[in-house]
């Protein structure tokens, strides 16, 4: 590095790590584009298969979003991935990622308090008179 890029303050964001436990698997194509770290599958147009690598960039650039900026981040990628991705496509991918998040999150909590709602309700019905169960006939 260049003494004038020390004075500056310019850095460089470390390396991905190879992470070992993760398996990435093929998704369903619901869009023209293809997403960063997926790939057409050669013999089924609408499955998409993952790049393992550059879902690794991937996630270890969310965690440096913290602390640099959509562009500078987005550089770091497209350099470490030699796949480029502008500063707006990466903050776009982010955003849709926390908006399912949510919305999953939501939807499974939901589920939670129903399947509580109707045991409560199941609880009632037995408590009250007049309570019967079906029996099959033979």
């Amino acid at each position: 590095m260049s003494e004038w890029a020390r004075d500056l303050g310019f850095w460089e964001l470390p390396l991905p790590k190879n992470k070992e436990d993760k398996v990435w698997h093929p998704v369903v194509r619901v869009a023209k584009t293809i997403p960063f770290g997926y790939k057409e599958d050669p013999d089924n147009e609408n499955r998409l298969l993952p790049i393992e690598h550059e879902l690794e960039a991937l996630v270890l650039a969310k965690k440096h979003l913290k602390q640099y900026s959509y562009r500078e981040v987005a550089n770091w990628l497209t350099t470490q991935t030699e796949r480029s991705i502008s500063h707006s496509g990466l903050k776009k991918r982010i955003e849709v990622e926390r908006r399912r998040k949510k919305a999953s999150v939501i939807k499974y909590n939901l589920t939670k308090r129903l399947k509580k709602t109707l045991e409560e309700i199941e609880k009632l019905e037995k408590q009250t008179t007049g309570y019967y169960t079906k029996e099959s006939s033979c």
